[in-house]
């Protein structure tokens, strides 16, 4: 490709969002193949030209703190925000310049819940 051809490199922020307690009652076997699946993504990502420069497994959404803006004051009460079945569990920081591919290959992840892809906003 010629200069003017090629791809434009973004990041997208990868949230994986699924059901804590079908995870919680996993057993060990189910565990070691969910991380075996994250270790194919990661090779397909390296593979495919996605460049992973981040990303982390997330404690259970019950350990979090909100932090909000109540008529001028900051309230910090326990997590979580969102009253749903389906919680933030981890997330990836992807650099690509093919974010439909990124999508399937992030697909390969999910054997229930919902992944969202969300650009970055550039520097």
């Amino acid at each position: 490709m010629g200069v003017s051809e090629e791809a434009t490199m973004a990041r997208y922020l990868v949230l994986l969002h699924e059901d804590e307690t079908a995870w919680a009652a996993a057993s060990p076997d189910e565990r070691a193949q969910a991380y075996a699946d994250h270790d194919a993504f990661a090779a397909a990502c390296a593979r495919d030209g996605h460049e992973i420069v981040g990303g982390l497994e997330l404690q259970r959404a019950a350990t979090s703190l909100l932090v909000r803006r109540v008529d001028g004051a900051t309230v910090v009460s326990d997590g979580p925000y969102a009253e749903t079945v389906e919680q933030l569990g981890g997330y990836y920081v992807v650099s690509t310049s093919d974010v439909r591919g990124l999508a399937s290959l992030v697909g390969t992840l999910l054997s229930t819940g919902t992944a969202e892809l969300r650009p970055a906003v550039d520097d």
